[in-house]
């Protein structure tokens, strides 16, 4: 089967934080990626059953400084909005709202 995928996948767990924006009312998530690319993320999260399809997000990188030398080669993600396009068991699907950059 040809790879669809535009950007190259990942897998690595970095811990994020996720603002729901929803109409109802606004809730932050700590959470942990699976893997990720430049134009989304799969994102462990027990909470995906309440979390609407469509929903969209803020995301943010949430860990404050950086000791693991694996991690040192990510670049933060600050501000970077997304929209869940499906839910899992494990989690939900992120697709970020414009492509980012991964490495520093």
């Amino acid at each position: 089967m040809k790879e669809k995928r535009r950007y190259e996948r990942f897998s690595v767990r970095l811990p994020l934080n996720l603002k729901l924006l929803t109409s109802s009312r606004t809730r932050r998530l700590d959470v942990e990626t699976k893997d990720i690319s430049a134009s989304g993320a799969f994102i462990y999260t027990k909470d995906a059953s309440y979390i609407p399809d469509d929903t969209r997000f803020l995301i943010a990188s949430s860990y404050a400084h950086i000791r693991n030398i694996e991690l040192k080669k990510w670049k933060r993600l600050e501000n970077c909005a997304g929209t869940m396009v499906r839910a899992t068991s494990e989690g939900i699907a992120v697709r970020f709202n414009r492509p980012v950059e991964l490495f520093v």
